[in-house]
């Protein structure tokens, strides 16, 4: 089981409508509109994946990091490690 299973269709929601706005990002290429107006809504787009990606990151800290905490060991360093190496892929990016 996976830790967004819970609320999985609003993450599916989230995820279409970004896929909408990027849609409308190459609309507005095709149609020349002006630069700045492309950007603020490239700028828009990212934030929603940001956020999405922050949510995602939530719930694997959550449920997955919790539980193999619980276990201990190597399963719990192994689980921590994926989390901060996520967690350093989202700073940089």
């Amino acid at each position: 089981m996976v830790g967004y299973d819970t609320h999985k269709d609003e993450v599916l929601k989230r995820l279409r409508r970004i896929e909408g706005q990027v849609r409308g990002l190459h609309r507005m290429v095709e149609e020349d509109t002006y630069c700045i107006d492309v950007l603020t809504q490239v700028s828009a787009a990212t934030k929603a994946l940001q956020a999405v990606a922050l949510s995602l990151l939530d719930d694997h800290l959550a449920h997955c990091v919790a539980d193999a905490a619980r276990q201990g060991g190597e399963v719990a360093d192994a689980k921590v490690k994926e989390a901060s190496d996520a967690i350093a892929r989202l700073v940089r990016s």
